[in-house]
């Protein structure tokens, strides 16, 4: 018994020496989700307080971890494991970093705000770290069935996290739509990814699901392609020799060749992963679950669900478009349909945010409208636009969760208050509550000098570099009505009064967790504004530009 447990022990120790060490953070998500897991089962109520304080060192646990992996990468260089399928290298870091810093501040916000709802159980904190862990596997995962596998278990953990307040209609009915949409959505991604595995097909190297390998294949099929062309061209004006110049293409690509059907397949396969990939961060036309779910969720999943699940998936489409479509050859096929989608995006986000009155489903259409600029960066697709996409995700993550943490303090037994009436005088009950929603609304609008300013100036000036100053016009002029109903917010906070007195009016309570998480919001969204250069050699270093 002594030998087997001794054996077991050198057996881990070699693993989390090898490829193990790789996943070591998603490994520690894991085992605090599932030690949750036991000991609530095992808890009474009065000891539920131990499930976000649990949840809460395995987040930390696993940013000790990561910072760990960043010594190594620093001294070793990329690394990979399990046969190439998972990387460690500054792009998967930096957004492992976001994954925790969003979940670190959900789970403070979350701990009131579960005891009002009466709902403060262990599968809620144990949900969210499974997703964080999905969501490291979406940006370190350079395989199809990882990358697939990652999306997978963050969606699912959503899913029931969406529809956690079971005695609320709307959370329900957001959970099933929620459910409905993401399976429609992964079957399209799934079968993108199997034309691309099937196109990944070389006479040398057999199929793959390797990114980089279907990356190397498609090109490679582009340079037969054309030379294939070419060259029957040049055999018909001679004749005899055209049959014979068919036979030695299709010996080389292994197929009956055809240029059409070798043109039109790529883009299949990007449309449908595109489709897929644009659904999850809620891209016009793929956004319709994004205001229901928004209002319907708690609303600290819905900051979880707005920060994270946007920046996973970003993650994910950023390692498959560089690495499979990078080519600049199939980036003239696909730019235009992504810049068609950013600007519907800004255009249907901006305009359906004006009407809104609650607040969470303005806040919905407004971060589909923060989509559209992101994907402007994609558009872009150079230095300055890669920068601005990190830059623009980091940011958005601390002034969004920010901007629902002020809607969190005004949930109250018998009260949602994610209504825009609720927040009339709340300058008068909370003068530091308005103040901070003040900076998250200045902020997500883009108004110097606050971090969301410096994100859009980053990604139109990478517009600007790249000579597409129409779609940097576009997204200049989408600011006046972000102005409008940022403001509405605002409007409502600081100069709407109460039918009541402000002094009758009940004040919000800020627990000690919700006052780190709206400290470390705030800080973000004003440093980064007024200081952006520590923040610029962040998103530089995570797409390795150095400068």
């Amino acid at each position: 018994m002594a030998d087997t447990l001794i054996r077991m022990i050198h057996a881990v120790r070699a693993y989390m020496g090898g490829d193990g060490g790789l996943i070591a953070p998603q490994i520690e998500l894991s085992m605090f989700a599932l030690g949750i897991l036991l000991i609530d089962f095992w808890a009474d109520a009065r000891s539920r307080w131990f499930n976000p304080a649990l949840a809460l060192t395995g987040t930390v646990a696993s940013g000790v971890t990561v910072w760990q992996l960043h010594a190594k990468v620093a001294s070793r260089g990329i690394l990979l494991g399990f046969q190439n399928s998972i990387v460690v290298d500054p792009f998967f870091l930096f957004f492992a970093a976001i994954f925790l810093a969003a979940t670190a501040l959900t789970i403070l916000l979350s701990v009131r705000y579960m005891a009002i709802e009466r709902e403060d159980h262990g599968e809620y904190y144990a949900l969210m770290l499974l997703a964080c862990a999905g969501m490291m596997f979406m940006a370190s995962g350079i395989d199809l069935v990882v990358l697939f596998l990652g999306l997978e278990t963050m969606a699912l953990s959503f899913y029931v996290l969406t529809g956690f307040l079971r005695r609320e209609r709307r959370s329900n009915e957001a959970a099933l739509k929620y459910v409905l949409l993401g399976a429609f959505s992964s079957g399209i991604l799934a079968y993108g990814f199997s034309l691309l595995y099937g196109m990944s097909w070389l006479p040398r190297s057999g199929s793959s699901t390797n990114i980089g390998q279907i990356g190397y294949a498609l090109a490679a099929r582009l340079d037969m392609t054309e030379q294939a062309a070419q060259l029957i061209a040049r055999s018909r004006q001679t004749g005899p020799l055209a049959e014979r110049a068919r036979q030695i293409v299709e010996s080389q690509l292994g197929a009956t060749f055809h240029p059409y059907i070798f043109q039109i397949l790529p883009m299949v396969a990007f449309v449908t992963v595109a489709a897929g990939l644009f659904f999850k961060v809620a891209a016009v036309p793929f956004h319709q679950w994004a205001p229901d779910v928004y209002e319907g969720a708690p609303t600290p999943i819905t900051a979880y669900v707005s920060v994270a699940s946007k920046t996973a998936s970003f993650a994910l489409l950023l390692r498959v478009f560089t690495a499979m479509f990078g080519d600049p050859r199939l980036h003239d096929y696909w730019v235009y349909l992504v810049a068609g989608v950013a600007v519907a995006s800004l255009t249907w986000g901006n305009f359906a945010a004006i009407t809104q009155t609650n607040v969470k489903r303005l806040l919905a259409y407004s971060s589909i409208a923060h989509v559209g600029y992101i994907l402007l960066g994609l558009v872009a697709a150079n230095d300055t636009g890669y920068e601005g996409i990190a830059y623009y995700l980091f940011v958005y993550a601390f002034m969004t969760t920010g901007a629902f943490a002020v809607i969190i303090l005004l949930r109250r037994q018998g009260l949602i208050g994610d209504e825009l009436e609720d927040l009339n005088g709340l300058y008068q009950r909370s003068p530091g509550a308005a103040l901070l929603l003040l900076i998250f609304m200045l902020s997500l609008a883009g108004i110097p000098p606050t971090a969301g300013f410096m994100g859009k100036y980053f990604i139109f000036l990478a517009l600007i570099e790249t000579k597409h100053p129409v779609l940097a016009v576009f997204g200049a002029l989408y600011i006046v009505p972000a102005l409008y109903y940022y403001f509405r917010i605002v409007v409502h906070a600081w100069m709407k009064q109460r039918m009541k007195q402000p002094g009758e009016a009940p004040r919000p309570v800020v627990s000690a967790g919700q006052a780190v998480a709206l400290t470390a919001a705030v800080f973000v969204s004003l440093a980064a504004g007024l200081y952006p250069e520590p923040f610029a050699q962040l998103a530089r270093y995570a797409f390795g530009l150095g400068r």
